[in-house]
């Protein structure tokens, strides 16, 4: 699946060979938010198993400025699959180019076609910027 919209960026499912260019953009992310090493044990299970979620990179002139992050779990009552969007950044000198816009409605766009029925959206308390995105 890849989307190529907006000023030269593209969106593509990431693949384990991607780790070593996303750590740094990742490490930068997690600064307030997490555990580095929990964090990155969660990234090695959905690499190594697709059934647990995927990760989305954007790209512009071959370098990688932004990713999101969707789990998957399932919703008993209904017998569905869910997806939760936990992880999305871009970093900041991409920020005014819609690059989160991009990445959220690539999410939007796969869980739709897979059959998902719906996806979470969580971001910090403060993050203003996320939530009109979640919108």
């Amino acid at each position: 699946m890849t989307v190529k919209r907006l000023n030269n960026f593209t969106v593509r499912k990431a693949d384990k060979q991607d780790v070593s260019k996303l750590l740094p953009i990742m490490l930068n992310y997690m600064i307030d938010f997490s555990d580095e090493k929990m964090h990155i044990h969660f990234l090695n299970e959905i690499y190594n198993d697709s059934t647990k979620g995927l990760q989305f990179v954007a790209e512009k002139d071959n370098k990688i400025v932004g990713f999101a992050t969707l789990y998957f779990t399932f919703d008993s009552l209904k017998d569905k699959k869910i997806a939760l969007l936990h992880d999305l950044f871009v970093i900041p000198e991409c920020r005014m180019e819609k690059v989160n816009q991009i990445l959220f409605e690539t999410c939007l766009k796969y869980i739709r076609e897979n059959d998902f029925l719906y996806m979470i959206c969580e971001t910090t308390e403060g993050n203003s910027i996320a939530k009109k995105v979640y919108q």
